[in-house]
């Protein structure tokens, strides 16, 4: 029974993970989030692909940081993620981890 119970939680985790990746595909921050702030129009983001903002655990996040270093609403998209509490990505330069770090250091 426990091995059957086992499989199943692993089957839902999968399934889980490859439906993460399918909408990660082809699909913007703005599409992510429906009706998107205007700063989201600016965001250096918008225009380079989503991937590299939603990396894999234990991926890197070196180019979406890289980015986000460079961008004009970088302040904005931190701030955006802080108050809607967003769990995944970069946001604002900074990974779930590090936000969670800064949220709780406020």
């Amino acid at each position: 029974m426990a091995d059957t119970l086992f499989r199943a939680a692993e089957a839902e985790a999968e399934a889980a993970l490859a439906e993460r990746n399918r909408v990660h595909e082809n699909v913007s921050v703005a599409d992510l989030l429906g009706n998107a702030p205007e700063w989201q129009e600016r965001a250096h983001c918008s225009q380079t692909d989503p991937e590299a903002f939603f990396p894999e655990k234990g991926g890197s996040t070196r180019m979406a940081k890289r980015i986000c270093k460079r961008c004009e609403v970088k302040d904005e998209c931190l701030e955006y993620a802080l108050v809607h509490d967003e769990r995944f990505g970069i946001w604002g330069g900074m990974s779930e981890r590090e936000r969670r770090k800064m949220k709780h250091g406020m």
